[in-house]
């Protein structure tokens, strides 16, 4: 299995490859971590971080496309920073 920097690495890569889509939307993505049961935390931000759809666009969008390319990976979280 990868370190846990290459895993950061690559979930980073990722996230660089699903931003443009989030960003196109008035929103992005911020990495917070990977939990070492291999949950990636993020921030959404922008309109991502009030937008109703939020979760389904977490879920079916960055969870799903992280999944396929990290099969490691268990789940994405969201998690809201800014208060």
């Amino acid at each position: 299995m990868a370190s846990k920097e290459e895993m950061n690495q690559k979930v980073l890569n990722v996230l660089d490859q699903v931003r443009p889509y989030l960003q196109a939307d008035g929103g992005d993505i911020k990495f917070i971590g990977l939990t070492d049961d291999m949950i990636v935390n993020v921030e959404l931000t922008g309109a991502c971080g009030s937008c109703a759809f939020s979760t389904m666009t977490l879920k079916n969008g960055v969870e799903a496309t992280l999944r396929k390319i990290i099969p490691e990976i268990k789940e994405v979280v969201a998690i809201n920073l800014s208060v």
